[in-house]
């Protein structure tokens, strides 16, 4: 969930607040990427996990996170435009560098939208089931969703109270989060996209 947040925080800040050339290109090229359907991407990272020899084991799973994705990045990019321009100025008077400037002033001041993004991948990992079930290929590795689905098709659905007790123990997790992060969430939800 980190190298989620910090890659895609880290992006974002380009596309916000670096000048260069191309950059609006990049940016609808990136967000173009949320229009591919994953059942497009599967064989081909199917192939290249194999050829890694990743299949099996948890890598094609959480390595694929450290890039961030193309809604995190523009949430963050969103949240940062609204950050005034002046803060940034008078760091690089200062003579702070880039990554200072990233670092010591817009992270900071992002906490609410880094909490939604950390959320919202929570959220994603925590409910994938495609993923799992195309990489992994030994029960002890499986994830939740995973593993009730296999434990279903085991019993032949017939054991109700047992599946549905465990699809509670599923949400419990996501819900005493948000629960705990709800302040941070609504903020970081109702201040991104709002400009200064």
């Amino acid at each position: 969930m980190v190298g989620v947040v910090f890659s895609s925080a880290l992006v974002a800040y380009g596309f916000a607040r670096i000048r260069w050339k191309g950059r609006d290109t990049c940016f609808v090229l990136t967000l173009a990427t949320m229009m591919v359907p994953f059942a497009v991407t599967m064989v081909p990272l199917y192939g290249v996990f194999r050829a890694l020899g990743w299949i099996g084991t948890l890598k094609p799973l959480w390595v694929p996170a450290w890039f961030g994705g193309a809604f995190n990045i523009f949430l963050l990019r969103q949240f940062f435009l609204t950050i005034p321009q002046d803060l940034t100025d008078a760091a690089r008077i200062d003579g702070c560098t880039e990554f200072g400037i990233f670092w010591r002033i817009m992270l900071p001041l992002s906490k609410p939208a880094l909490a939604v993004v950390a959320l919202f991948h929570f959220m994603w990992a925590w409910k994938d089931f495609m993923g799992p079930l195309i990489f992994l290929t030994e029960q002890n590795t499986f994830t939740l969703s995973l593993g009730l689905q296999f434990y279903q098709s085991q019993h032949g659905g017939s054991e109700w109270h047992y599946l549905m007790a465990a699809a509670t123990m599923m949400i419990v997790p996501v819900i005493v989060l948000f629960f705990f992060t709800q302040k941070t969430f609504i903020q970081g939800i109702s201040t991104t996209g709002m400009k200064g």
